[in-house]
């Protein structure tokens, strides 16, 4: 047996085992006890429904069209996109180390002796060198495979870290249109009554002209009036930052959404029933849970990476190339040169450092541990809150909705029995404002409402779908 044999059969031994062992504990996904279902779950609600795209939901094309451009455009989304290519690039970093590195090389060297060394056999020419170099650390304990391994569990975890953004961000452009309609809903409100209450002035005006009342109810009317008028600037200011907010989400500049949601339109309606499934569903559609356990996952894989510099570590390397004095003679027999080379390397006393390490990356590790569980409870906090929120919504909007109707009765009546003489004005005023203040929270609540359900799709995990292959992808 040559030496080239022996070699190649110590290689693929040492490969051999190297496939076989991998130090440090396998993962295993944690089991949490879960709920069968939700406490707060509506009486009218769907078990299975997909929530990928639950903002069709609402029936509202414009929040649909600016949904699609933000999943296109947006910063925050084309951050985490790069941060994905990132993960998968350091993924191929770390299964690359597992092989072998072969370079090559060629050179000319020439050099010249004195005159007195030349005399005396020194050397006078030139010498050409041309091969190849080849080295192999064998990952015979599994510690590059466990590198590789938390290297794809991060990969895993920045994919779903990207679904994570893009549940947020579909969240937030609802969110916000929301807001945006609710504002010119109320300013649409506050217009309306100040139309209104500028006809209580004018009539209050007639009468103290005609001597029928005095010009304490004028200077109350204009006051009402005036009170409204101040609301208006308020709620323009906070309708142009709202669309402003907008803008940026789907990734352009403050003002270019102007033209298009200068018309008002009504705030989204809620559809019929909800999709709410189980508990179980929504930690499998959680991408914030997808990203503790792949955490988990990286940290356990971690500990075996650490574990094997416990042990011996071996490096192959040879090389085969060329060397002659003349060009013309390399690559001929009589200029082939090789060499091989096998090495063992082994920590003989440290103080104590790679089993502290060891420790370190334990802790880490137990507290991604915790981390997950944490996450996943406060998942479950989430729906369950957003249950409760959504619920108490409707009703107020209800019981709103109910007072708007009799407030806006009581105003008739209440200038009715003015102009008549039978009341006085203190009345007129006192229910004008209320009908301000009842039709403003009506509108108010109708926004929270809606905002409840979009919060409710997002701690359900609503807002990005798997692909055929199962792998998760953004749309």
């Amino acid at each position: 047996m040559n030496r080239f044999t022996g070699f190649a059969l110590s290689s693929i031994f040492i490969a051999v085992l190297s496939g076989c062992t991998a130090v440090g504990p396998d993962y295993a996904k944690p089991d949490m006890l879960m709920p069968a279902n939700w406490t707060n779950a509506p009486a009218k609600s769907a078990m299975e429904q997909d929530l990928s795209r639950w903002w069709l939901k609402l029936g509202d094309p414009l929040l649909s069209d600016l949904i699609a451009q933000s999943l296109k455009a947006s910063p925050d989304l084309r951050s985490a996109q790069a941060k994905l290519r990132e993960a998968r690039a350091r993924r191929g970093l770390a299964g690359a180390n597992q092989f072998p590195t072969i370079s090559a090389s060629a050179s000319e060297n020439y050099s010249k002796s004195n005159a007195a060394l030349a005399s005396a056999g020194g050397f006078t020419g030139e010498l050409y060198n041309a091969g190849f170099d080849a080295s192999w650390e064998p990952d015979i304990f599994g510690g590059a495979r466990r590198a590789t391994e938390a290297a794809q569990a991060d990969l895993e975890g920045s994919a779903a870290s990207l679904h994570d953004t893009q549940v947020s961000l579909v969240a937030e452009v609802a969110l916000n249109y929301v807001e945006l309609r609710a504002y010119q809903a109320r300013l649409a409100i506050a217009q309306d009554n100040l139309a209104s209450q500028s006809e209580t002035l004018a009539l209050t005006g007639w009468r103290a002209d005609a001597g029928l009342t005095s010009s304490l109810d004028v200077e109350q009317a204009r006051a009402n009036q005036e009170q409204t008028r101040a609301q208006i600037p308020s709620l323009e200011s906070s309708l142009a930052q709202t669309e402003h907010r907008l803008a940026v989400l789907i990734g352009q500049t403050p003002g270019t959404l102007y033209d298009k949601l200068e018309k008002p339109a009504p705030i989204p309606a809620a559809p019929d029933d909800v999709a709410v499934g189980i508990p179980a569903d929504t930690l499998r559609q959680r991408p914030d849970v997808r990203v503790a356990e792949r955490k988990l996952a990286a940290e356990t894989a971690r500990i075996g990476e650490t574990t094997a510099t416990l042990y011996p570590g071996f490096k192959l390397s040879g090389s085969i190339g060329w060397e002659a004095l003349g060009f013309a003679a390399l690559g001929g027999s009589d200029s082939f040169t090789s060499s091989l080379l096998g090495s063992v390397t082994a920590t003989l006393f440290d103080g104590g450092r790679i089993r502290q390490n060891i420790e370190i990356q334990n802790a880490i590790q137990e507290q991604a541990l915790v981390s997950y569980e944490k996450t996943v409870l406060s998942a479950l906090e989430e729906v369950e809150n957003a249950l409760v929120s959504y619920a108490n919504s409707r009703k107020r909007e209800q019981a709103l909705r109910e007072a708007a109707d009799a407030a806006h009765n009581a105003v008739l009546m209440a200038r009715y029995r003015y102009t008549s003489g039978i009341t006085d004005f203190q009345i007129v005023l006192d229910t004008e404002r209320t009908l301000l203040t009842v039709q403003d929270s009506l509108k108010t609540t109708e926004a929270d409402s809606i905002s409840d359900l979009i919060r409710l799709y997002k701690a359900l995990g609503g807002g990005w779908q798997a692909s055929a292959d199962g792998e998760n992808t953004p749309f």
